[in-house]
């Protein structure tokens, strides 16, 4: 059994989904949020899973956040952190801490508009296709090995909030089963890449290609 944390800043809706997925093999340890007032704490704690919030506010710096942040999710002994909607920067020190057992999932196909306000650049640059990304984590923003992505075609009359909503649906297909995969030993890094990484077009499931038309 593999222990995850899941670290949320709202109403987490992915780690709602990893949670409902029933993932074999996985036990969500704990959900922690920096922010008190996050819904998805509520929700997590009314299915028995032990919820924490450590509000950042009180800190008197990131890396001082960051030490009592690992300090909690330690208690858990995971195997995986999950970010899922966690709205922090980390330290290096963080990142570094737990390489290689800590994912997050960003919506965009990265390495494409990392950051904010991904899916109204990609309508602004005229992407074809947008969608989101599982990755390992880095101290570089939202870089890192690439563990899988979802795909969906970006239409003439969508707006930012419209392209959201269809990305998001393929965002609670994608990481539960990474998160599942990597429960299994699926996911090795080699060369700074996952060699077992997937691309996820509407329902179906293929090995990635080299070039999306």
């Amino acid at each position: 059994m593999k222990n995850i944390v899941i670290l949320i800043s709202g109403r987490g809706s992915n780690m709602q989904a990893i949670v409902e997925a029933a993932l074999p093999g996985v036990r969500v340890a704990a959900v922690i949020s920096n922010r008190p007032e996050a819904e998805g704490l509520a929700w997590a704690a009314a299915r028995g899973i032990a919820v924490e919030a450590l509000d950042h506010k009180r800190y008197p710096d990131r890396a001082a956040f960051d030490a009592a942040l690992a300090e909690r999710i330690d208690r858990y002994a995971p195997d995986l952190v999950a970010l899922a909607g966690f709205m922090r920067i980390l330290t290096p020190a963080f990142t570094a801490r737990y390489q290689g057992r800590m994912l997050n999932i960003h919506p965009s196909l990265l390495p494409a508009f990392p950051g904010l306000h991904t899916h109204a650049q990609a309508i602004a640059m005229g992407c074809k296709v947008a969608g989101c990304t599982v990755h390992f984590v880095t101290a570089e923003l939202d870089h890192g090995p690439i563990v899988a992505q979802g795909v969906v075609e970006v239409r003439d009359d969508d707006t930012p909030e419209t392209l959201a909503a269809r990305v998001l649906t393929l965002e609670h297909q994608l990481y539960p089963e990474a998160v599942r995969r990597f429960a299994a030993g699926e996911l090795q890094i080699a060369d700074g890449k996952v060699r077992s990484g997937t691309v996820k077009t509407g329902s179906m499931l293929a090995p990635a290609p080299r070039n999306i038309d």
